[in-house]
């Protein structure tokens, strides 16, 4: 009887050996000497292979970081940085996979199929990190915009991987820097900023109308 994982790492040695997709299941279940109820029971197809093999990689990255003891201590852009080191660091072990499934996709990256599971459980977890730090001030409360904060991440996160994919620097060092500077741009605008005091101040004029008056306003 063969195993969810075993199906699995058949389809990545045929993918990668063959640059495309089996073309039936049967003569996948064939070439693997298991039959086809075996592949159904795990797979509904081989794209939900590629749906899970993401799901699992987004889980586990997100699982080891806040198993970490320093993680409590981490200041939400800290988290997000932490994410993202180990999420690429994560990718390493299949990125003749990752090459494969997303350039196969090329086109539709910002939402393809396969990053179908990947996309709420990637929100979840930006919106957990998001409320700790408006929570501790860390970043600013701002109308209608700070339910669009975790919209920014995932944009972020469709361009890191990217990034990622096509880098050919040594050790993915340019992509350490993508992480850095995207998400430390994409934090300072989520702080305190003059603007954030200067539409404060235009608040607490507007409501103070009699004192503008006063002061011939």
């Amino acid at each position: 009887m063969a195993t969810a994982q075993q199906i699995r790492k058949a389809y990545i040695d045929y993918v990668l050996t063959n640059n495309e997709k089996p073309k039936t299941v049967y003569s996948f279940a064939k070439k693997n000497k298991i039959t086809e109820g075996e592949f159904y029971q795990f797979y509904s197809s081989f794209e939900s292979i590629e749906k899970t093999i993401w799901f699992e990689f987004t889980f586990e990255t997100i699982s080891k970081i806040k198993e970490q003891e320093v993680w409590l201590q981490y200041t939400s852009r800290e988290k997000m940085l932490s994410f993202f080191y180990s999420y690429l660091e994560n990718l390493k072990s299949e990125r003749s996979f990752v090459i494969y499934s997303l350039k196969n996709y090329k086109g539709k990256f910002s939402t393809p199929d396969i990053l179908a599971g990947v996309k709420p459980i990637f929100e979840n977890f930006a919106q957990e990190v998001i409320d700790e730090g408006l929570d501790s001030g860390e970043l600013a409360e701002r109308r209608f915009l700070s339910k669009r904060y975790k919209d920014a991440l995932w944009i972020q996160f469709a361009f890191i991987v990217n990034f990622w994919i096509n880098d050919d620097s040594d050790g993915f060092e340019k992509s350490d820097e993508a992480i850095e500077k995207g998400i430390n741009v994409t934090f300072d605008l989520f702080q305190h900023s003059p603007i954030d005091n200067l539409i404060d101040y235009g608040k607490f004029l507007s409501r103070n109308g009699k004192f503008k008056e006063k002061m011939g306003f």
